[in-house]
C-alpha cells in the first residue's frame, strides 16, 4: 500500500468513525442531554452544536458563519495540497499521518457545516432531531457542528485567594465538549508539536574546506 492510499485510509477511517458517532448522537439524545460513560461521572457524552470556531466562539450572524465555512473550505485544500506535496517529497511517516489527521478533522466539521444545516431538523424540548426530515433547519453552508465528548476531571473547583484576576473563583477542568474529528485535529498537532525535530529534519550544510 502506498503512502497515499495509507493517508486516504487513516482519512476516510477517521470521517467515517466521526459521522456515525455524530449522527447518532444527532438522532438519538435530544439537545443538552447527557449520559455518563461506564458509569463514570468525569466521562460524558453530552449533546451540544457548535455554531461557530473552538471553544463556541461566534462572529458577524450568518454572514460570518458563511464566511468562517468558506474559510475553512480553502484551508482543507491547502492541506490537502500539504499531504500530496509531502508524500510527493517522501518526507516522514510521522508528518504524513498527523497531516492526514488533522485533514480528516478539518473535512469532518466541514461537512457539518456544509451540510446538517439541509439534512437535519432541530426540534425543541425533549424530542431528538430526524434526518432528511425536509423541514430543515438552515441552508447550506450554515449547518452548526456536532459536539459530545465532555471529560470534567475537575467539577467546581476553586482557585486559591492569591490568584490574579480569578482568585476564589470556581472552575470546572476540562470544561471544554468535543468530537472525533476534533481529537484528531489535536492529535495531529499534538504530534508536530512533540516530534518536531523528526518530522520537520532541518537540512544538513555543505560545508567546503
Amino acid at each position: 500500500m502506498s503512502q497515499l492510499q495509507k493517508s486516504i485510509f487513516i482519512i476516510f477511517i477517521i470521517l467515517l468513525i466521526d459521522q456515525i458517532v455524530k449522527i447518532y448522537i444527532k438522532t438519538h439524545f435530544y439537545y443538552g442531554e447527557s449520559i455518563n460513560i461506564l458509569g463514570l461521572d468525569w466521562a460524558q457524552l453530552r449533546f451540544v452544536e457548535n455554531n461557530g470556531m473552538a471553544w463556541g466562539t461566534e462572529f458577524g450572524g450568518k454572514t460570518g458563519k458563511l464566511f468562517l465555512t468558506i474559510f475553512r473550505l480553502f484551508a482543507i485544500i491547502g492541506i490537502g495540497f500539504w499531504l500530496v506535496s509531502s508524500i510527493k517529497k517522501n518526507a516522514p511517516k510521522k508528518l504524513l499521518f498527523a497531516i492526514a489527521l488533522i485533514f480528516a478533522g478539518a473535512l469532518g466539521n466541514i461537512i457539518d457545516s456544509v451540510f446538517y444545516g439541509l439534512i437535519f431538523n432541530t426540534p425543541g424540548g425533549f424530542e431528538v432531531a430526524t434526518l432528511f426530515a425536509g423541514d430543515n433547519y438552515s441552508t447550506l453552508f450554515h449547518g452548526k457542528v456536532v459536539d459530545m465528548f465532555y471529560f470534567p476531571f475537575i467539577k467546581n473547583g476553586v482557585f486559591p485567594s492569591w490568584f490574579p484576576f480569578v482568585g476564589d473563583q470556581t472552575f470546572t477542568f476540562f470544561n471544554a465538549i468535543f468530537n472525533v474529528a476534533d481529537f484528531a485535529i489535536s492529535c495531529g498537532v499534538g504530534i508536530l508539536i512533540v516530534f518536531n525535530k523528526t518530522v520537520f529534519p532541518k537540512e544538513e550544510k555543505i560545508t567546503l574546506e
